[in-house]
């Protein structure tokens, strides 16, 4: 005991910093996810792609990780390598995806540059088999956003195993709420560094560059962190290795096998289903539902994550300290409901200030749900898995997560095309019918949340318990 109350994590300098060290990569993942959302319009225009075709590009980052199973890989790597590898693997793919993207927007690649042919090749197989039709640039870019949606995902996982390892009996709550925060204010960043670069540069590609570099010193901060955690390890000795097994297959029916987790997954799927899609529609909803410009909509929607960014450290301290997880999973719910709803049904006019006030306020509402979900969730997870195999629940719930994340933007984008076949080009698309499927999330994340909070009072899962013990 005397040599867990010495190591390195007790230390807040070293706990804090290491907790920068990987939550700044996070940060420059989340402005990658969504460098071509706030450019949707110029992207149709630029590159030729439709609603459809960027829904399938946003939905192929999480292709490899449901269809190849790279999440429960993921969790696999995690449980038997460790953090330090996992981390370091997961950094190296989302440059190597970075890349493809990066040279698939090129003006070298879309004049018959290196593999050209070989790309346009697979379109025509794509085509024949399902009917899509993908141009080229987008077929490139989906699979070098599918490589980096392995490594961003694995990084998820990573990072949450590692807030666990170094916060473990600490501030964890607060901890996994600070890391949100700054991935969130990422999704800001790019909102508004996106359409200024392309802007600047005349070319979609630009914001892309700017992001694939950011994402090469988040690798060389994953190295950093690599001798911190090896320090860490190298003071607590054997009574980590206590903690952990070796990884069997046999282990993930301890976590399939639970009822509970299946709710919570669940839950994860739905609400963030309502989420990460959304943002990459909303700056075109926004533009043509409300009336703003360009850019004035995806200013706007950058305020979105401030509201979480702000927001989920405060709920992160309350809830190490004071607990209710389970009722904040329910508010959160009704919050997200409420901004879905407001952009499916309320009679917005352009250059209103009464609509651009309901607009921003829906928008705020949204960030503060998404400040109450995953501050809640995430936490959870230890509560209700055993730790020895809790790189592999983690690894599941993303899993499951990212068929949501997958399907969502290429229903969404279908959706789009279909009630907006007939609209002449130019004039405003209808975003009624794809709002109600955001909202419609809502709904059933609401009644898992209610289920969730019952079950806790039965089992006595302790989800609405404070983290830190006295």
């Amino acid at each position: 005991m005397e040599q867990l109350r010495s190591s390195l994590r007790d230390k807040p300098a070293a706990r804090w910093g290491a907790l920068a060290l990987v939550s700044l990569t996070m940060f420059f993942a989340y402005m990658f996810v969504d460098v071509l959302s706030p450019v949707k319009i110029l992207v149709e225009k630029e590159l030729g792609w439709d609603s459809t075709v960027f829904g399938l590009y946003g939905g192929s980052e999480f292709f490899l990780n449901v269809f190849v199973g790279f999440l429960i890989l993921a969790g696999i790597i995690l449980d038997k390598m460790g953090v330090r590898f996992t981390a370091l693997l997961s950094g190296s793919l989302m440059v190597i995806g970075a890349g493809l993207k990066v040279y698939a927007l090129s003006a070298t690649f879309r004049n018959g540059g290196i593999g050209y042919e070989t790309i346009s090749g697979l379109t025509g197989g794509i085509k024949n088999v399902f009917g899509w039709e993908l141009p080229p640039t987008a077929m490139l870019a989906s699979l070098g956003f599918m490589i980096f949606g392995c490594g961003t995902e694995m990084a998820g996982v990573t990072v949450s195993r590692a807030i666990v390892k170094w916060f473990k009996g600490k501030e964890m709550a607060l901890a996994m709420g600070i890391e949100m925060a700054l991935a969130r204010f990422g999704v800001f960043m790019i909102f508004r560094i996106s359409p200024w670069l392309s802007e600047k540069f005349e070319s979609v590609q630009a914001p892309v560059i700017f992001c694939a570099l950011l994402l090469c010193i988040g690798l060389l901060l994953y190295v950093v962190y690599w001798f911190m955690d090896r320090a860490l390890d190298n003071e607590l000795g054997d009574e980590e290795v206590e903690e952990e097994e070796p990884f069997k297959f046999s282990d993930l029916g301890k976590v399939f096998g639970k009822g509970i987790f299946w709710i919570v997954a669940l839950l994860c799927v739905l609400y963030y289903s309502a989420i990460f899609p959304f943002q990459k529609f909303a700056t075109e909803m926004l533009h043509y539902k409300v009336g703003f410009e360009l850019k004035e909509a995806s200013d706007i929607f950058s305020y979105f994550p401030i509201g979480a960014m702000i927001v989920t450290p405060f709920l992160g301290y309350f809830l190490d300290r004071k607990g209710k997880g389970a009722t904040m999973l329910i508010l959160g719910s009704i919050l997200m409901i409420v901004c879905h709803m407001t952009f499916a049904l309320y009679p917005f006019v352009s250059g209103s200030s009464s609509s651009t006030a309901v607009a921003f306020s829906a928008i705020i509402l949204l960030g503060i749900s998404f400040s109450l979900v995953p501050a809640t969730l995430w936490p959870s997870v230890p509560k209700l898995i055993d730790n020895k195999v809790l790189g592999s629940a983690y690894s599941a719930i993303f899993w499951i997560q990212n068929v949501g994340l997958m399907s969502v933007p290429i229903i969404v984008g279908s959706v789009l095309d279909s009630v907006n076949k007939n609209v002449p080009e130019g004039q405003p698309k209808d975003y009624t019918l794809a709002m109600l499927i955001f909202a419609s999330f809502g709904v059933a994340a609401f009644v898992l949340s209610a289920f969730l909070k019952i079950v806790d009072k039965k089992k006595g899962y302790g989800l609405e318990l404070p983290n830190v013990k006295k």
